[in-house]
């Protein structure tokens, strides 16, 4: 078995001494640490997929840290951020949880207090990331569907009975079980609820499909 990517920890502070002691510490912890002294530098760089999350300092020159926390929530709305800051203050940090942020950190902090929330937020990404590729492979599988076949499965989520499909369109029952036994094969399906819950999801994620 292939040996997994270790996860990313992404590192945006214009202070080299910052980057360089952070490198070593994410370095030591067995994660890929990436470093950035601008938001730009690190906008330029692609969404990771792998787990990721990003340490960033929230006094940068140009786009500051909470402008880009903003930027990325539309681009990479999955990646916890975790700020660092040596001139915090309850109004930007609490700005900075409201959008998002899993941790905000004062300058100087902690190595295990910042190690931890590093833990936690690659965690929490490769929670969202197995999510999005679920959701990925069942959309993959509704669009394997016939026109057809997705009129049966809406009617049959919806609770009609055979018969009633049958005679919404004009087909008769022996044809709606075959494109009911269609569905459920084409979207692994193992039973009615677990077709229901399915269904359910693709509508309930359409939005996070999209992004």
């Amino acid at each position: 078995m292939a040996k997994l990517p270790a996860p990313i920890v992404y590192v945006v502070d214009d202070d080299v001494s910052v980057r360089e002691s952070l490198e070593l510490l994410i370095g030591h912890a067995q994660w890929q640490p990436q470093l950035f002294e601008s938001a730009q530098a690190f906008l330029a760089r692609p969404r990771p997929l792998v787990p990721s999350c990003l340490v960033l300092d929230i006094n940068l020159p140009d786009l500051n840290g909470l402008d880009l926390q903003s930027a990325i929530a539309s681009d990479r709305p999955l990646m916890p951020v975790i700020f660092i800051t040596g001139y915090g203050d309850v109004p930007r940090s609490v700005r900075a949880m409201k959008a998002g942020a899993v941790e905000f950190l004062t300058k100087p902090f902690d190595d295990d207090v910042l190690l931890n929330a590093i833990s936690d937020a690659l965690e929490s990404s490769r929670v969202a990331l197995d999510r999005e590729a679920s959701l990925r492979e069942l959309r993959q599988a509704y669009e394997t569907l016939t026109p057809r076949e997705q009129e049966v499965l809406a009617m049959v989520v919806a609770g009609r009975m055979n018969k009633v499909i049958a005679s919404d369109l004009g087909i008769s029952e022996i044809t709606v079980k075959a494109h009911r036994g269609k569905v459920m094969r084409k979207m692994n399906a193992r039973s009615l609820a677990d077709l229901v819950k399915m269904s359910a999801r693709l509508v309930q994620d359409e939005p996070l499909a999209k992004g």
